[in-house]
């Protein structure tokens, strides 16, 4: 059984843990695909690119076919940075030569921070509306650094908003006084064209990967620790908006013919593995068996995931609801998103009504700006609570609002 639409392509991201397997089931995933008669290709945005090993082929930094209809990609982050940013890189320079920086250190100064992981999703954008491709299989950073990540489209988002337009208009009303009073050049058009492409893609990121067509999985081991690290995701996750469709529990020890030592191992993972059940309940989590070593190759890596699957389609789209839902009430309108496993005390609520009507939600390290309808502008929140996993927050219309 395939999955997806004509026209549409399917994107399937996996995180987890370093160290869990999450390279090997999406390489196996995508094999499963290719060989299913879809045109599949397997994209690592994990600066630590692991693909090539997976596989045992060469892959460079385009589409790589390792199998008929079956590409494999590791993104040369530096070339892209020097394409897509190189009008920002040669401004920085310029403000840093007139600073007195020698070249060498400049150099080194104008690569941003992340910027690797940035490029990587241009890359996935520009992949994904190509056309080219049925399935698009996402190795992605180890959980910390792709939380980050997926919450930068946003974060970008409120800046370009708020920030942005305004310091445009400034710099080119006072370019000339500005350049010959603090003595660096100031940025030209090309700088700011720049930035608003970088905004419009990374805007474009975001409408894909909280689209229908796209979902994540996370891969763990059944151990306390990586477990308590995927469900903390899966918080964060829902927070900006991603569907988690399923969860890969890998290197499982076999319960038969375990011996008196190794019994120990299995029934400690058993344990933990019920945990999972409970706490992924309403997403499949299915199991990998531990291997005395990992797959690797084409052929290796189907049977892996064919294991791992079943029955089940390993493309199916994502069946699980929207994170975030508005409802109508007698009395207003109910806002409600997905936070599982969080208490009152971990959230943190927060309006702001400076520029537009924002709802501000803070979990943890991660924050998220909510830009509000606008049938909920002029509405007042009326109260907020945790109910079964979600925040539900209640809004009411103040005098004055026909809402």
């Amino acid at each position: 059984m395939t999955s997806g639409l004509p026209g549409t392509t399917r994107v399937l991201l996996f995180t987890g843990k370093g160290g869990v397997g999450k390279t090997t089931a999406a390489a196996g995933t995508a094999a499963v695909a290719a060989r299913q008669g879809l045109r599949t290709l397997v994209l690592s945005t994990d600066a630590a690119h692991s693909l090539a090993d997976a596989f045992a082929e060469h892959v460079g930094s385009v589409p790589t076919e390792v199998e008929p209809g079956l590409h494999v990609q590791q993104v040369d982050a530096q070339r892209s940075f020097e394409r897509s940013w190189a009008d920002v890189q040669q401004y920085l320079l310029s403000v840093l030569d007139a600073a007195g920086v020698d070249p060498i250190t400049a150099e080194e100064l104008t690569v941003l921070p992340g910027a690797e992981e940035v490029l990587a999703l241009l890359e996935l954008r520009a992949q994904v509306v190509s056309g080219e491709w049925d399935v698009v299989v996402v190795d992605c950073a180890p959980t910390a650094e792709t939380l980050r990540l997926l919450a930068l489209p946003e974060a970008l988002g409120w800046y370009m908003e708020r920030v942005f337009p305004a310091e445009r208009r400034i710099v080119k009303a006072l370019r000339p006084v500005l350049t010959r009073a603090a003595g660096v050049p100031m940025p030209q058009d090309s700088v700011f064209d720049a930035v608003e492409r970088l905004h419009r893609d990374l805007a474009e990121v975001h409408e894909i990967l909280t689209g229908k067509d796209a979902s994540v999985r996370l891969v763990l081991t059944p151990e306390t620790v990586v477990v308590a690290e995927a469900r903390r995701s899966l918080t964060t996750l829902s927070l900006f908006g991603y569907r988690v469709d399923g969860v890969v529990a890998n290197r499982v020890f076999p319960v038969e013919g375990a011996d008196a030592w190794r019994r120990g191992w299995v029934d400690a993972q058993q344990s933990v593995l019920t945990e999972v059940e409970q706490s992924f309940a309403g997403v499949p989590v299915w199991r990998s068996s531990y291997r005395a070593s990992e797959p690797v190759g084409v052929d290796a890596l189907a049977k892996f995931a064919t294991e791992v699957y079943g029955d089940d389609d390993a493309l199916a789209a994502a069946t699980t609801a929207s994170p975030m839902t508005l409802t109508r009430t007698q009395e207003g309108v109910s806002l409600r998103i997905a936070l599982p496993f969080v208490a009152k005390s971990d959230i943190d609520l927060a309006r702001l009504r400076q520029r537009g009507d924002e709802l501000v939600v803070t979990v943890g390290s991660y924050r998220r700006l909510l830009a509000l309808p606008a049938a909920l502008s002029r509405s007042a929140v009326a109260g907020a609570r945790v109910d079964d996993g979600a925040l539900v927050v209640r809004f009411v219309a103040e005098p004055g609002d026909p809402t």
